[in-house]
Order: structure tokens, then C-alpha cells, then sequence
């Protein structure tokens, strides 16, 4: 190994000119670096051109509120017409699938779970806390609503929209993200369906025990109301199913 070692370096610059080369090579691509980041930012301070994200969310969500109204408009003049060119058997038979789907109001006796943060002042009084131990996360939200759906939940609405099976949020630090409209906490679930057998689905699922540990370790929250009857609008969102390409 000695002997391959001197060979190679026989064949190196000296060390005075590689690093002469070296400092060179650095200055280069930094004038590269500079070239390109003036180009990016027009000249200007990239911080500046950057978009505030609760402003450019802010925005979106505005947005997705104007068309969920289009959508709710044109699909009222759909049925009104549809009900214009259909027989009795043919509205009936929509009306159903609509009902399943998830596309009428729904009336009656209800839950309504609400997941907190915890305290912040948890990450002082508790040794080993860290700020991920404090925050509702996604697969908390999504253990709750698997957990109802096998206890028979007839209809679900998250925060103030109605979701169904094929529903999709995502979190993001403690925000949801939800038919493009961001949430903050507390993340409320309220679901229609036979109460009892989605209170023992809750009490016998897995992720759900993991979340009450750590509402008893750290102070999470967790409220489970009953409701007598509540109504919960007609589901508003898209149905058509967008294709995501995972890496």
C-alpha cells in the first residue's frame, strides 16, 4: 500500500500549484454561483422575491372557495336538469347513489372528536420532549377517521368540510391541508353512524391507544362529544381522481 501510495503521489502537482488550481476552481464556480443567483432573483434580494407562504396559501384557499362555489352552482343546474329529463325510477335511482356517494346532507345522533397541540411548556416540565412530541400529526387524524370508518360511520366531516372515502389531507408541521385549504389546530371530526359501535372502534384501535398515551404523557389533547342530532352538508369537493406519481 506504501509503495501504490508514493506512486500516486509522484504523479500529483505540487502542492504549492494544486492549490493555486484549487482557490481557481472555487472562484469559478462561485462567479458561476453568483451569475446564476442574479439571474434567479433579477438582480434583487432572493429573501424579497420569495412569496410569503401563509399569504400565497391565503390566496389559494380564497380561490378554491370561489370555484367550490361554481361547483356547487353548476352541479344544482346538473340535477335541475337532470331531474327536467329523467323518469321517477331514474331520479330515484340517483338520488340513492348520490346519498352513498356522498353528495346529500345527512341528519343524525353524531360524534365529534377534537385533537390539540400540547402545551409548549411540556418541552421544559417533561425531560426528553421534543416539539414533535407535541403536535397533532398525520397519522394521529388518520388513525381516528380509519378507526370510525370501521365502526360504521355513515357520514364524516372534517373541520367544516364533508369528506368521503376517497378524501385526502395532509399535514404539514401542525396545519392540515385539506381540499387546498389550510387548518390549524384543533383538528375537529364530527361523523354520523351508530354511536356506540364507533366509540368501541376508537377504544380498540391501535394508533388511537398511541395518541391517549401521549395525551397522558405530554398534555395532547382529546375530547369525544356526543351529539344528539346534527346534520352534515353534502360533500362539495371533486370527485375526480387526480393520479400521483410516488419516487
Amino acid at each position: 500500500m506504501e509503495a501504490e501510495a508514493a506512486g500516486h503521489g509522484a504523479e500529483r502537482p505540487p502542492a504549492r500549484l494544486r492549490g493555486r488550481l484549487g482557490v481557481a476552481l472555487v472562484m469559478m464556480l462561485c462567479g458561476v454561483l453568483f451569475a446564476t443567483t442574479g439571474r434567479l432573483s433579477g438582480g434583487g434580494s432572493i429573501r424579497d422575491e420569495s412569496s410569503d407562504v401563509v399569504g400565497v396559501l391565503q390566496e389559494r384557499g380564497r380561490d378554491i372557495e370561489q370555484l367550490t362555489e361554481d361547483n356547487v352552482d353548476k352541479r344544482a343546474e346538473v340535477e335541475r336538469l337532470r331531474g327536467q329529463g329523467a323518469g321517477a325510477e331514474t331520479s330515484a335511482r340517483t338520488a340513492q347513489v348520490g346519498e352513498a356517494v356522498g353528495l346529500s346532507e345527512v341528519s343524525g345522533p353524531a360524534l365529534r372528536i377534537t385533537l390539540t397541540d400540547a402545551p409548549s411548556s411540556a418541552l421544559g416540565a417533561i425531560p426528553g420532549t421534543e416539539p414533535n412530541d407535541l403536535v397533532v400529526h398525520q397519522q394521529d387524524l388518520e388513525s381516528y377517521i380509519n378507526a370510525l370508518w370501521q365502526g360504521g360511520a355513515e357520514a364524516m366531516m372534517l373541520q367544516d368540510q364533508r369528506v368521503i372515502n376517497g378524501s385526502a389531507f395532509r399535514c404539514a408541521g401542525n396545519t392540515l391541508l385539506l381540499e387546498g385549504r389550510v387548518y390549524s389546530p384543533p383538528f375537529e371530526i364530527t361523523v354520523i353512524g351508530p354511536v356506540e359501535e364507533m366509540t368501541a372502534s376508537l377504544e380498540q384501535d391501535p394508533g388511537v391507544q398511541v395518541y391517549r398515551e401521549w395525551v397522558d404523557h405530554v398534555g395532547l389533547g382529546e375530547k369525544v362529544e356526543t351529539l344528539e342530532d346534527t346534520t352534515l352538508p353534502a360533500f362539495e369537493g371533486s370527485l375526480t381522481v387526480d393520479a400521483t406519481v410516488i419516487r
